[in-house]
């Protein structure tokens, strides 16, 4: 009988230290009590080394061809390249070359800005013209405890931190969910946040929506780490010690 006690405590004790508490996985705790009014007004900022596709059309076709590289070969060429040709690289000084226009300052401006600008200055040769313009290499890493780690391309205009861990397969069970790293990049400089995806004022951060080339890293939790110092067959051993003691027993009774 002291035996069974014995393995009972032992059994016990494993699935007690097994046990996650729910405050570290589940998402935005108590939403339904916060304040969560955030507006959808997120408006991606162009930065440096962002690839931007311009297009530009009027009622008469031959007033926006000076504005659009690669027309001259009209007619010939795919969709696909044209758009390829259609696209400006911001330089290090947050400028792009424009046909006609020449050097235009485009970083640290969304895009209605942008096409504001092109609006008023191609307005002076073109009547009503009409720009379309897109950010094509807009992309975000996630690493660490996911599913699915990895770089994925936006084809929106914009993402949240939630969305781009669910393109990522979501967090596994080992990973911290209140301390989520967030990189980002403006004008050069690296900056680090902490986030806690626990936390329903989330939903209220400046970091919510997340920006071109962010990258999130989800560290592993501690079980997560002292199971790879302990190493992989840790559950296998367990159930080998745990038929040998139940064998033990039986063949003393």
């Amino acid at each position: 009988m002291k035996k069974f006690s014995f393995l009972y405590f032992i059994l016990s004790a494993f699935l007690f230290t097994s046990c996650v508490s729910k405050k570290k996985v589940i998402y935005f705790q108590e939403i339904d009590t916060a304040s969560t009014e955030n507006k959808s007004n997120y408006e991606p900022v162009i930065k440096t080394d962002d690839v931007l596709y311009i297009n530009v059309t009027t009622l008469d076709p031959k007033a926006s061809q000076p504005f659009n590289i690669g027309n001259s070969e009209a007619g010939t060429t795919t969709n696909a390249m044209q758009m390829e040709r259609s696209t400006y690289l911001v330089d290090n000084a947050g400028t792009i070359q424009f046909p006609v226009l020449g050097t235009l300052k485009v970083s640290g401006l969304n895009k209605n800005q942008v096409k504001e600008i092109l609006y008023t200055k191609i307005s002076e040769y073109a009547k009503d013209p009409v720009i379309n313009l897109r950010i094509v290499n807009y992309k975000v890493s996630v690493l660490g405890e996911v599913a699915n780690p990895g770089s994925y391309t936006i084809s929106s205009d914009r993402i949240t931190i939630p969305e781009a861990l669910a393109l990522a397969g979501d967090m596994t069970l080992f990973g911290r969910r209140e301390n989520v790293l967030l990189i980002r990049e403006t004008e050069g400089v690296k900056t680090t946040v902490r986030i806690n995806m626990t936390d329903p004022n989330l939903l209220n951060s400046p970091y919510y929506y997340l920006t071109q080339n962010d990258v999130l890293y989800v560290e592993p939790n501690k079980r997560k780490i002292d199971s790879t110092a302990i190493g992989p067959n840790i559950l296998a051993a367990i159930s080998v010690l745990g038929f040998a003691l139940t064998t033990i027993i039986l063949l003393t009774d």
